[in-house]
């Protein structure tokens, strides 16, 4: 059983080095190489304790540090910097580190103890089970599994809607990793704090450790050249006394200047069909309307009532209807029709196309004909 343990910190040190000194390495990357360092430690440390090792070397008690409160802003973090880079041009994050802190400045009472003592603690798991520093950092442990699962949640579900809002195709983005990565932590803190059973947690952590590992390092951050903070006001507010206007003027979008921009859009998709493009971004939309990203996802959000992929995907589909139609088009496959229209896969253009007919492809083709 415990060379599953061996197996665990070996991996966590190796992809550690290999995540740490890829080339090409961004903010996230760092992150996940020093979280795998914390992990390896970490198994290293029960190791320590389930071999016997701690009793013939006191000293190396100073492994088993408070590394479970390390995970939590770990996970936190490095979904932030795959998600969200920008947000680390401050120094606010360094505070998901104050309750690690804390709770090391309470460990190094034990540490600090005399070999023999430590040796006593250990063998008869006095320090453990009566400690009154032992239970506040059980509380705050439990605590602290909530709250980085509940803020990561979020900070997913708002990358869902950022990715939504800005990339007509997800293929290349794919939020699946986070998801998993995730859950895989949800359902270690769950083992934490509902079962405290040391042999199967630290057996999961092993497995969850080649996973995150071997995912993790082919990973790249998504939104490093994008912001999408609102910026300064180009257009004036007018008749903000006006109902009708008041959600236009938060931004500085007035109204009268939506419904301009907004035909705008819809002549440039009929005579330009920049759907068509594959790649295409609320970016580089913004760019051949010369306007701001913010505005144009405003004007697509509250004037079409969809986010940016639905509207580009929803033009798609009404494309690929009208070249099935042809009876010219019919040598050529469903799917490179959908090429045509701007899809990039397959699954991309069934799924689509049954969420917004409720038909599969091949049976609108065949009620059509």
């Amino acid at each position: 059983m415990n060379m599953i343990y061996v197996i665990g910190t070996f991996v966590a040190f190796f992809l550690s080095i290999i995540v740490l000194t890829k080339k090409g390495r961004n903010f996230a990357d760092k992150i996940l190489g020093i979280w795998m360092l914390i992990i390896g430690l970490h198994l290293l440390s029960y190791y320590s304790f389930v071999s016997g090792l701690i009793y013939q070397y006191p000293d190396i008690l100073w492994l088993n540090l408070p590394y479970s409160f390390l995970h939590g802003p770990m996970l936190y973090l490095y979904t932030l910097a795959l998600t969200n880079p920008e947000k680390f041009k401050t120094k606010k994050w360094f505070f998901h580190f104050v309750l690690p802190v804390f709770i090391l400045i309470l460990h190094n009472s034990l540490v600090l103890k005399p070999k023999e003592e430590l040796v006593d603690l250990i063998k008869h798991n006095e320090q453990n089970i009566q400690s009154f520093e032992s239970i506040i950092s059980t509380a705050l442990l439990i605590g602290s599994g909530f709250f980085y699962v509940f803020i990561t949640s979020r900070l997913l579900t708002k990358h869902k809607k950022r990715i939504l809002n800005q990339f007509s195709n997800q293929e290349k983005i794919n939020l699946n990793w986070l998801r998993v990565l995730f859950y895989g932590m949800g359902l270690m803190w769950f083992l934490i704090i509902f079962t405290a059973y040391d042999p199967l947690i630290f057996s999961a952590a092993s497995v969850f450790t080649v996973f995150i590992g071997y995912y993790g390092i082919k990973q790249v951050g998504i939104f490093t050249n994008q912001n999408l903070e609102i910026e300064e006001p180009i257009f004036e507010v007018m008749n903000e006394d006006n109902n009708e206007k008041k959600k236009y003027a938060k931004s500085g979008l007035n109204e009268d200047v939506a419904k301009d921009l907004h035909l705008k859009l819809r002549s440039l998709m009929v005579t330009e069909k920049l759907f068509t493009e594959p790649e295409l971004t609320l970016s580089d939309l913004a760019n051949r309307l010369e306007i701001h990203p913010n505005y144009l996802s405003q004007i697509i959000n509250e004037i079409e009532g969809m986010n940016f992929y639905d509207y580009i995907n929803g033009l798609r589909i009404e494309e690929f209807k009208r070249l099935v139609a042809i009876p010219e088009n019919q040598r050529f496959t469903l799917l490179a029709l959908a090429y045509e229209c701007g899809f990039n896969s397959k699954s991309a253009f069934n799924r689509f196309f049954k969420k917004a007919t409720d038909l599969s492809p091949s049976e609108y083709v065949k009620n059509l004909h």
